[in-house]
């Protein structure tokens, strides 16, 4: 490869996105804290405090989130793009992406053979309630593994090869339903005519929301994309899914579930939607929605061939339009 070829090819390289930060020695559960998410993300580390993803919009603002996190714990960062050019290579950054996931599937497939080697020989009323449950919990870990397996580690094959032995044998396994949400609507009114607010580079969590915005609360509602970062709302304007917004994450929910429960809409059709959009944007496989993987995909690639965030939210619309009319079919309404 000629010099020039091979500065073309650095130039071509996909960035990752470096999570540089630095936290107070105390309290120390703040440490833990960001620790534990850092590793829900799938971030591998590089450097003492240094955490690395490869580069896209979902990472970039799943880093966002976290260095909000990082401040408010009384620490300060910086999220940043870069193109690795001494030292660690891609190659080898990729590697280590890869041993990261290889040791979560190690300890997910042992899990997954002491589970089949105590039900061995056992039927499925004498396994059950307990074995089940077990199942569904490793279930739910290895979508969190996968979420993050960004570059495909072999121990996959392994895991999902355990998993569907186990799953044949355990063929009537039932998911248990979300629970209702308790909060009280907004008033209807109060809603219509605003101009919402939110994030340039809209993804799946706002993505949903305006599309629910549009389809529940106000037809012509009218969408403005700020650069997010403590933006202050003009008259008429509320915001969603960004900082300080009327409508964003609380506690363990995405933007969409706060916004149906602020909204009142208890159609089952909605909670389970949410339940998907919240197992792909938080990655936590908190429902362990079997459609959440299929979803991410299509949502992926509206983002990667839609650079517009207008032309996002209209096919991603459809996307939630369809969704909505199967799962009000599938429950009887």
């Amino acid at each position: 490869m000629t010099r020039k070829s091979k500065a073309e090819a650095s130039a071509a390289a996909a960035p990752w996105l470096l999570l540089i930060h630095q936290l107070p020695p105390k309290p120390a559960y703040t440490r833990v804290k960001i620790w534990r998410r850092l590793q829900g993300l799938g971030a591998v580390s590089v450097k003492n405090s240094v955490y690395v993803l490869p580069a896209g919009e979902q990472a970039l603002e799943d880093f966002q989130w976290l260095l909000r996190e990082i401040e408010q714990g009384g620490g300060d960062g910086l999220v940043c793009e870069a193109h690795l050019v001494d030292g660690l290579g891609d190659q080898e950054v990729r590697a280590l992406f890869d041993a990261a996931r290889d040791a979560d599937y190690e300890v997910l497939a042992a899990e997954l053979r002491a589970l089949a080697a105590a039900s061995e020989g056992s039927t499925k009323a004498e396994m059950r309630p307990d074995a089940t449950s077990q199942l569904r919990r490793l279930r739910r870990r290895f979508a969190e593994i996968v979420a993050v397996d960004f570059f495909g580690a072999t121990g996959r094959l392994t895991v999902e090869a355990l998993i569907s032995s186990l799953e044949a044998r355990f063929a009537d396994d039932e998911r248990p339903a979300a629970g209702e949400g308790a909060r009280a609507p907004r008033r209807a009114e109060d809603l219509l005519g605003r101009t919402w607010v939110t994030r340039r580079g809209v993804h799946v969590d706002r993505i949903a929301c305006a599309w629910l915005i549009r389809r529940f609360v106000d037809a012509k509602a009218k969408f403005k994309f700020v650069s997010g970062r403590d933006y202050g709302p003009e008259d008429g304007e509320l915001r969603f899914d960004m900082v300080k917004a009327e409508f964003t994450h609380e506690g363990d929910m995405c933007s969409f579930e706060v916004m149906i429960d602020r909204l009142g809409l208890s159609d089952p059709a909605l909670r389970a939607i949410a339940e998907i959009i919240h197992d792909i944007d938080l990655k936590d496989a908190k429902f362990g929605r079997e459609e959440a993987a299929g979803i991410a995909h299509v949502i992926d690639g509206i983002v990667m061939a839609q650079k517009d965030d207008v032309a996002r939210i209209e096919r991603g619309s459809a996307v939630f339009d369809d969704m909505y009319a199967y799962f009000r079919k599938k429950r009887g309404r």
